[in-house]
């Protein structure tokens, strides 16, 4: 790979550093920077970067091949500081949650016989700085790889070896189509993170709450952990995608408020079911991104759907029997209650 020059050493650089060092390529020295001074240190410590350049033009003078991971609104300022400083043909890519915006500053700032290639490694986690930085952090993740219209085929090839080299599975989108999903299944998940503990907290009941928090609020709430910056500016860069998608989450909330409130108990179960089994499905055998178009005009249930239609209704037979069961139990022991003060 050359000289790798890293911008931002945290958790997502760190690691990236960490991870590449780990597969040994020949022929490559990384080297790296940080604003701040006592992360980059720690980066060096950690052995994440083979040395540490004082500014980010003497990084752009060096490197054949940088990645910047820093926070997505400072990315504007490193790219129009850097871009007097880099060699021709030099590979730019980044790490950012969003695309769209960091696509049209590279275009807009870097010069023209630059190569940028967009990047979004799928893997994270609440942790942040080079001290929660790991080699595995990229191992069977999603790689998103958004290349800029100007990048050769030569200068996608060296991002593809990077996400090889980490572990990730490359997966090519355009920078539209990557923010509206990307505010779908990470940005909306963060937003009900932030929302979830902020409903808990705010209550004058959350000294009882939090002594009954479990596993699961635990789980859902991770996210709030993050670094407030991040979430910052993935809400700024990604406005109009992740409203869509709150608005359909919020939507889908309704309809399950309103399954919950209403009398049909058979199809609130169904609900339940059917979504447990999609879940479980997706889990084990993940759909494929290009499934073949159906050319019929009728909408024909395939077996999957079919047999899960046949286990929810068997499973709500069975959780029915066990109502009823309850039901006539609590009767008895009402009736009888009634028999015992009757002869009081």
């Amino acid at each position: 790979m050359g000289t790798l020059g890293i911008v931002g050493l945290g958790l997502i650089g760190g690691s990236l550093g960490l991870a590449i060092k780990r597969a040994e390529p020949v022929d490559t020295t990384i080297i790296g920077y940080d604003r701040k001074p006592d992360v980059a240190n720690r980066a060096l410590q950690a052995k994440a970067v083979d040395r540490l350049v004082p500014e980010i033009e003497d990084l752009a003078k060096e490197a054949t091949l940088i990645i910047v991971a820093t926070p997505i609104i400072s990315m504007r300022k490193v790219f129009e500081t850097m871009a007097p400083y880099l060699r021709p043909n030099v590979v730019v890519t980044d790490t950012a949650s969003t695309k769209s915006e960091v696509l049209r500053w590279a275009r807009d700032l870097l010069p023209r016989n630059v190569h940028f290639v967009g990047g979004h490694p799928m893997a994270g986690k609440e942790k942040s700085g080079p001290q929660a930085a790991e080699a595995s952090l990229f191992e069977g993740r999603t790689y998103c790889i958004v290349p800029g219209m100007d990048a050769g085929p030569g200068a996608v090839q060296k991002v593809l070896d990077i996400v090889a080299a980490v572990g990730a599975v490359s997966h090519f989108m355009d920078a539209d189509e990557h923010d509206s999903y990307a505010a779908a299944i990470s940005h909306v998940p963060l937003v009900a993170s932030l929302a979830l503990f902020n409903l808990a907290h705010d209550t004058q009941a959350w000294p009882e709450l939090a002594a009954m928090t479990g596993p699961g609020f635990r789980d859902l709430t991770r996210l709030a952990s993050g670094q407030p910056e991040m979430a910052h500016d993935i809400f700024l860069t990604n406005q109009a995608n992740i409203i869509h998608w709150l608005d359909r989450y919020i939507g889908e909330l309704m309809r399950l408020a309103e399954a919950i409130a209403g009398d049909d108990g058979e199809g609130l179960f169904r609900k339940l079911v059917e979504i447990q089994m999609e879940r479980d499905s997706f889990l084990e055998n993940p759909p494929k991104r290009d499934r073949p178009e159906v050319s019929s005009e009728v909408d024909i249930p395939g077996a999957g759907e079919t047999f899960m239609h046949m286990m929810a209704g068997n499973l709500w037979r069975q959780r029915a029997n066990e109502i009823m069961k309850t039901m006539e139990d609590r009767q008895a022991a009402r009736k009888l209650e009634e028999r015992m003060r009757r002869r009081e």
